[in-house]
């Protein structure tokens, strides 16, 4: 071994070789062989210290002392015994002993290790009669023992704790904080570089506590990402040159300086969490780029276009349970949607943990890179984001078809083209895709249909006693043909809801298990939907104006859903700029749905809380104060495990007094049913001033059942 062409091996994380090697290179190293997780390489004294200083890819560096047969642990303290110990560390050092095995006989590291200590701690006995002593936390020196197919290699570890730490996050790293070595990794993959014109903006929507932008910045700067530390393993080696490590610092910081006089991009950062963004912006101080990182609070949803090109770079949330994998998911979906729509003609590095939520993010990648956050393996996605135009404005995909005058029931047939012709013009005007076609205009025919989109839901109500049973499946055939002819729809498109009279409490049984869920918009709000596992489908179409006005007067305000559902009005407050949001209901499965909706929209975070409690339980402990509320109760359900029960005409006036409780100065409560015999009490009239606004919240596609729902709007008298 000469000072010229020292033996190292710089180890990463699996998928980073290739950047490691660059390094290496541009350092003055010399390659000499590449594995998984591992190069190789061959340097002076002087690339060693280079590398410690400015990789930003490397795990460790690591300088080989010995290599000889291992077949098991005695081999390795026989061989031990002859390593020149002594040139490396003083008797007065405290050391430490690493390990890893590959593929060989040695099944325990940790003995294997002892055993190359108690080498080193005789060979030391042996010469100066008394032994160094271990210090596993912080040791002075740090040895590693590597065993592969029986051989054992010792080396020296110049990089002290891994070079990932930089040592800027000491202040905490938020949840599952990504590795600054590959967020660096994700950075340069997508094309980021110090060579990047200064009019990109380099932004991060889910930015965590900050890792990638900070990464980016040092990038740009030219900073080496060893400067904030203040330790490296090879002060406390016999042979360290602190004259020639002070040397190459002094360059870096020379060059760091150069970095910062240069005119900089616009480096952004959002998160929704509040607990982040702090977290975020302590790192940013931390790493000395305060002025040049913004880091601020915001939801997905509000991400717009800071600058005609630039980079977009994250992390998405993955989750580790099912039902977090789920909302991950139409995170994703949001996440695509909001990039084509506002970012495209931008480069994009977007890390997912799983393929499924890529795919759901709609963009054809150019580049996919393996690499490992930690022990989870990912896929890196780089490519220029395209553009896509959104649906707001593109019309309705549906065309009116003749009946088919040979399969009966004509005149259905015909009544549904005259409303079709009617309704369309009117969604077309109004930016309408899901609404009501058909409510039993025809007695014979007692069916109701729901364009969701593309899809088309068939509510088949249970025909008269008087009625025979053939005679009414033969008119519910004839439906079906001709629904599917006039609108020249698939049988894949069609749903069928059989309503037939329920009891108490059924009308959210689940009836089905498919667990498909299919996406429509309204408005500017994407909602999911199920046509198979749900008597409803999580979308009440009669309380668009309902949610309409949520939409409209949620700016800046604190918002309340009861009997929260799938929190479709939750989703509309949110989008009309809530300040914060809070579902309140006793249903798990709807919880979780409201959640998807909220992620398929691009909020989350602690402003949009979901509770599950029986709503009149919750509003008797609650002090919160809400600026709207928004009441729509079951008729009636019945929880036998917990013996909750509730019954609307019953108990609404407990419910409208707790609520109204909670109701700030100048708020808005708005209370809605669908109990056809529902009367409100007097005395809330007599207490509040209560408005009757049904006429006002029924939509013209449900004009011909004006008693779907009733509803009011209670404010303080």
């Amino acid at each position: 071994m000469t000072a010229g062409s020292l033996p190292l091996i710089a180890t990463c994380a699996s998928g980073l070789e290739s950047l490691c090697c660059d390094e290496i290179a541009g350092c003055g190293g010399r390659v000499v062989e590449r594995s998984r997780g591992l190069v190789r390489w061959s340097g002076s004294l002087e690339s060693a210290y280079r590398l410690c200083l400015w990789s930003r890819f490397s795990s460790r560096v690591l300088l080989e002392i010995a290599r000889f047969p291992a077949c098991d642990a005695d081999a390795i303290y026989r061989n031990g015994l002859g390593i020149p110990w002594m040139e490396h560390m003083e008797l007065s050092s405290t050391f430490a002993v690493g390990w890893t095995l590959g593929d060989c006989s040695i099944k325990h590291g940790r003995y294997a290790a002892l055993r190359l200590k108690d080498a080193l701690a005789d060979s030391f006995r042996k010469s100066c009669g008394a032994r160094p002593s271990v210090d596993a936390k912080d040791p002075d020196i740090r040895f590693h023992l590597h065993v592969h197919k029986d051989a054992a290699t010792v080396s020296l570890d110049l990089s002290g704790q891994s070079l990932h730490r930089r040592g800027y996050r000491a202040g905490g790293g938020g949840i599952a904080p990504l590795k600054e070595s590959l967020a660096a990794a994700i950075a340069t993959l997508a094309g980021w570089s110090r060579e990047v014109p200064p009019d990109r903006v380099m932004l991060d929507p889910m930015c965590g506590s900050g890792t990638l932008l900070i990464e980016a910045a040092l990038i740009y700067g030219d900073s080496a990402p060893g400067l904030s530390r203040t330790r490296f393993g090879f002060m406390g080696w016999k042979q360290h040159d602190e004259k020639l490590w002070s040397s190459v610092v002094t360059e870096a910081l020379e060059r760091e300086d150069a970095g910062m006089e240069r005119k900089w991009p616009l480096f952004l950062g959002y998160d929704a969490d509040p607990a982040a963004v702090a977290i975020a912006r302590q790192n940013v101080q931390n790493a000395g780029l305060d002025g040049r990182i913004v880091i601020r609070q915001a939801q997905l949803a509000r991400l717009g276009r800071p600058a005609a090109r630039g980079f977009i770079v994250t992390n998405p949330p993955y989750g580790q349970r099912v039902l977090e994998v789920q909302e991950a998911g139409r995170l994703y979906q949001a996440l695509g949607r909001i990039m084509r729509r506002e970012l495209y003609g931008w480069r994009a590095g977007i890390l997912a943990s799983n393929p499924d939520l890529a795919q759901r993010m709609g963009i054809k990648w150019q580049h996919t890179f393996r690499l490992m956050n930690g022990a989870l393996p990912c896929r890196l996605l780089c490519g220029d984001v395209p553009r896509r135009e959104e649906e707001e404005g593109k019309g309705l995909i549906w065309r009116i078809n003749p009946p088919d005058a040979m399969s009966g029931g004509e005149a259905f047939a015909n009544r549904l083209r005259k409303n079709l012709k009617k309704i369309l013009k009117w969604a077309g005007r109004n930016d309408v895709t899901c609404f009501r076609v058909y409510d039993r205009d025809i007695p014979e025919f007692n069916v109701s249909i729901d364009l969701y989109e593309k899809w088309i839901v068939v509510n088949e109500y249970a025909p008269p006693a008087t009625v025979d049973a053939a005679v009414s499946e033969e008119r519910f055939r004839q439906v079906l043909h001709q629904t599917r002819t006039v609108l020249g729809a698939g049988r894949d498109r069609v749903f069928i809801k059989r309503r037939r009279r329920q009891k108490r409490g059924e009308q959210y049984r689940k009836v089905g298990s498919s667990g498909k869920m299919h996406v429509v918009r309204e408005g500017r709000c994407y909602f999911l939907v199920n046509f198979t596992d749900y008597l409803d489908t999580g979308l009440f179409l009669d309380h668009r104006p309902i949610r309409r006005r949520i939409g409209q007067e949620a700016q800046g305000r604190r918002f309340l859903n009861l009997f929260g559902y799938t929190g479709a009005a939750t989703v509309h407050a949110a989008a009309g700029g809530a300040e914060s949001t809070m579902t309140v209901d006793l249903s798990s499965s709807y919880l979780a749905w409201c959640r998807q909706n909220l992620c398929l929209n691009g909020f989350g975070g602690p402003a949009h809380e979901t509770i599950r409690a029986d709503c009149l339980g919750w509003l008797s402990s609650c002090k919160g104060m809400f600026d709207i509320i928004f009441a729509d109760p079951p008729t009636y359900s019945n929880t036998g495990k917990k013996g909750i029960r509730f019954d609307v005409q019953k108990d609404h006036v407990r419910l409208i007094d707790l609520a109204m409780r909670l109701l700030a100065p100048g708020g808005l409560m708005l209370f809605s049913c669908n109990y056809r015999k529902f009367r409100l009490d007097q005395g809330v009239g007599e207490r509040y001033s209560a408005r009757d606004i049904t006429g006002a919240t029924i939509p013209p596609d449900f004009s011909r059942n004006r008693r779907v729902h009733k509803c009011w709007e209670i404010t303080h008298g």
